[in-house]
């Protein structure tokens, strides 16, 4: 699924008027993110279809991250019950902190999520998609650090 089908499927979404918890998937790669979106979104089943929005890559389409399609991200997803903000690496991080320290770039309610990138993204939205609250959300995404492989 393309950057602009997943936010297309997140526009969609708006006018449900469901307070859901949105999630913005932010890598260096627009197409990691996308990809991640993806399959957290087709992982979570036919329930109720969760807002996520990747924020991958610069404007001009590079490796990096974006505090503007972060912030366009996270506004795209706001559904009124809080924004979930997983990262891929250090420099995301930094970004996200940023934009939350300046205070009026994310919507209210924008956490970050020490959590990691693929699982936690799956985990959120799965739980996300049962009409969780922010804090559960933020919890069943940091809980996949403890998932063992092996």
């Amino acid at each position: 699924m393309s950057d602009e089908a997943v936010g297309d499927k997140a526009v969609r979404d708006e006018g449900k008027g469901e307070r859901l918890v949105g999630l913005v998937l932010v890598s260096h790669s627009a197409q990691v993110a996308a990809s991640v979106a993806e399959l957290a979104q087709g992982l979570a089943g036919g329930g109720t279809a969760v807002p996520v929005a990747p924020a991958g890559g610069t404007e001009g389409g590079g490796l990096g991250t974006s505090a503007e399609l972060i912030a366009a991200a996270a506004a795209s997803v706001d559904r009124g019950a809080g924004v979930a903000v997983l990262t891929d690496l250090g420099s995301a991080v930094l970004t996200v902190k940023a934009l939350l320290a300046e205070g009026d770039e994310l919507p209210a309610g924008t956490r970050l999520v020490d959590a990691p990138f693929v699982e936690g993204a799956v985990a959120a939205v799965v739980t996300a998609s049962t009409g969780a609250d922010l804090a559960a959300v933020e919890a069943a995404a940091a809980e996949a650090y403890a998932y063992r492989k092996v």
